[in-house]
């Protein structure tokens, strides 16, 4: 039961105005908190951090792509200063709850975008995971795996693609992105040894052939 002062009139379903006040000044203290994080902060959320906006046009398609959707998802993740959200390096704060809070949306912008560049067959398997590193962590077992068939087909669009009339530069770059792709599957070690220039030579000319 609320004691209610003499002379004033106090409802049962309407609360106090300390209760109000206290309410208000508790998300005061929280935006002014927030407000005085900066850029360089990875909890900053910007106003063009949306989540119903793609962050790279790329669709994870498993194993098929991931090892080019992933180099896409890091550099635009790092341009957001939200790489630590995936690689675990920004953990949630235990000690303030303010930050804890903001940790959560950041984390589930970062969550959002993942999901907005999957296809609906990877999308539908991780919907109902609540942590970015957990779900980014996941793809990487399931999908960063050097498959002989994706080699393979890789290897086959390199070995049968031509210029058609197309202008050399267009041609080149195609090429070039193919072997990159292909670099990138493959993960040889770099040489550090005599060899290593006979190494790259021999390289370049298996590329050229």
């Amino acid at each position: 039961m609320v004691n209610t002062p003499p002379g004033s009139v106090h409802t049962g379903n309407t609360p106090p105005a300390s209760v109000h006040n206290e309410e208000s000044e508790s998300e005061n203290e929280f935006e002014t908190k927030i407000s005085k994080l900066d850029f360089g902060n990875p909890l900053y959320l910007h106003a063009s951090d949306i989540t119903n906006t793609p962050l790279i046009s790329l669709k994870s398609k498993g194993t098929e792509n991931y090892n080019v959707w992933s180099c896409a998802m890091l550099l635009a993740l790092e341009t957001k200063n939200k790489k630590g959200f995936i690689d675990g390096t920004c953990v949630r704060p235990l000690d303030n709850e303010v930050l804890a809070l903001q940790w959560d949306r950041c984390n589930a912008v970062v969550l959002s975008w993942i999901l907005n560049c999957v296809t609906e067959e990877l999308f539908l398997g991780q919907i109902f995971s609540k942590n970015a590193t957990v779900v980014w962590n996941e793809l990487k077992e399931t999908y960063d795996k050097v498959d002989g068939v994706v080699t393979f087909n890789l290897h086959n669009k390199i070995n049968s693609l031509c210029q058609n009339g197309s202008p050399l530069s267009e041609y080149y770059h195609k090429l070039n992105s193919l072997w990159k792709q292909f670099d990138a599957l493959i993960k040889l070690r770099t040489c550090v040894c005599h060899a290593a220039k006979d190494f790259q030579e021999h390289n370049q000319l298996i590329k050229l052939m």
